[in-house]
């Protein structure tokens, strides 16, 4: 099959692609009304509804989740007969951290240096963008030849099950043949790959309190314990002299088999500074795509400005934990838990709440669909092969998509390559990969519809 009519029309749509991703990136989504107001969040999922129904999708609902957000639903019917194909993607995005380091606004998308620069303009409001690009490209070359199904996440990004739970309780909504998920990425610009694995997660938050309020510490110290020294003391076991995670009754020693990740391109690619070492034993694709990692993502302390000679009463640690394929992550909460509980220092008074939890994803790359990306990544990008990855990050919703609908095949693609810096400042989306996604995806889901009527 040739590539070169879809690959024609969708070069033509990128300037629209652009326009649209603008205006997406424009809201600021982040799921938390703490931080942002929840209006931002409705306006976006406003506008991911009128982009379905401008594409002719039925349907087209906000669905209110049990987290409090919405999600967005829409179906396109194909011909009698035909497949359907769920794509998802999400338009909430992480909050933009600190904005000063910034090179241009987090919420105005901005081209430099031939990248689209925006807060979710890779992960993952791009991959809205994509799904919109392949099925008009369909459209023009001849029409779309499977029943497709969008849904488009408001919580992804918080952890917080939302969609999970409203999918469970609606299992008919989701049901589709294969799953096409656009919230991963290529190894590398330029290398077509499928992530065949997802690391699960847990969330906890930890508090140690030992006195009953603060005090002097020339007058106290050295004798009064000190919650935020337990703490330090409590988060330094979870981690060996290597870096290593270290929970007490999680193994740490599994190996991955497939694409290596040469160390020097993961210490570029992860801005590692010169003579700093990295962590961890083993590969670094062990390390990041097999084996539990901890990482203590926010701890409540006082700020150096304007800190005073005080011993502190109560301390608050905020504790991320990625969970590998083969482990159960309601499992591996119970062993943080039982560990943090154990390693407290000097009889600390201990409260462990989780915060958020999803499973690991393992797919079968055995699967026809795998058979029918591999083409279309190959008519996509010339000359290349498509891989197959790990990634360390989590997607709990493919469990709950793969326990709900168990002969439905999943694949993930996406725009979140290592240059696109996901979740850190300065995220940036690749035009290019894009543009060669969406020819992939539309050449997708004309080759599953041929090997469905074969």
């Amino acid at each position: 099959m040739t590539a070169r009519p879809i690959a024609a029309t969708i070069a033509s749509l990128m300037p629209r692609a652009k326009a649209e991703l603008t205006e997406l990136v424009a809201f600021q989504s982040v799921a938390d009304p703490a931080q942002f107001p929840r209006s931002e969040c409705e306006a976006a999922a406003d506008w991911v509804a009128d982009a379905l129904r401008a594409e002719g999708f039925q349907d087209v609902a906000l669905l209110d989740t049990p987290d409090g957000t919405q999600s967005v639903y829409g179906f396109l019917p194909g011909p009698a007969g035909a497949p359907t194909v769920l794509l998802y993607a999400h338009y909430d995005v992480q909050p933009p951290l600190d904005e000063s380091a910034w090179l241009s606004p987090p919420f105005e998308l901005t081209e430099r240096d031939g990248r689209w620069y925006g807060r979710g303009a890779a992960d993952c409001k791009g991959g809205f963008i994509m799904h919109l690009l392949a099925l008009r490209a369909l459209k023009a070359d001849g029409g779309v030849p499977v029943s497709v199904k969008v849904i488009a996440e408001g919580s992804e990004e918080q952890g917080t099950g939302g969609l999970e739970r409203y999918a469970e309780a609606h299992p008919e909504l989701l049901a589709a043949d294969t799953i096409v998920i656009g919230d991963t990425g290529n190894f590398r610009v330029g290398l077509p790959t499928v992530t065949a694995t997802l690391r699960g997660m847990t969330m906890l938050r930890v508090t140690l309190d030992t006195l009953e309020g603060n005090l002097h510490s020339g007058q106290f110290g050295g004798a009064a314990p000190d919650a935020l020294a337990a703490m330090i003391q409590l988060l330094a076991s979870l981690r060996a002299e290597d870096g290593s995670t270290t929970v007490d009754g999680l193994t740490a020693d599994t190996e991955w088999d497939g694409l290596q990740y040469p160390e020097a391109e993961f210490r570029s690619d992860a801005k590692v500074l010169d003579g700093v070492e990295l962590i961890g034993t083993g590969t670094v694709a062990d390390r990041i795509w097999a084996r539990p990692a901890v990482t203590v993502i926010g701890i409540d302390c006082p700020p150096v400005v304007g800190a005073t000679p005080s011993l502190q009463a109560s301390a608050r640690a905020q504790i991320s934990l990625r969970v590998p394929p083969g482990r159960d992550a309601a499992e591996a909460t119970e062993l943080l838990t039982a560990h943090l509980v154990a390693h407290a220092p000097w009889g600390a008074r201990v409260s462990v709440e989780q915060v958020g939890q999803g499973q690991p994803f393992r797919a079968d790359t055995t699967s026809p669909a795998y058979t029918s990306m591999a083409r279309a990544m190959e008519a996509a990008y010339p000359g290349e092969t498509m891989q197959t990855s790990g990634m360390g990050g989590s997607i709990p919703l493919c469990n709950t998509l793969a326990a709900l609908y168990p002969e439905a095949e999943i694949l993930l693609i996406g725009l979140s390559e290592p240059e696109a810096q996901i979740h850190a400042v300065n995220e940036s989306v690749s035009p290019e990969e894009l543009e060669r996604l969406s020819v992939t995806e539309a050449l997708f889901l004309r080759n599953y519809a041929e090997s469905k009527r074969a």
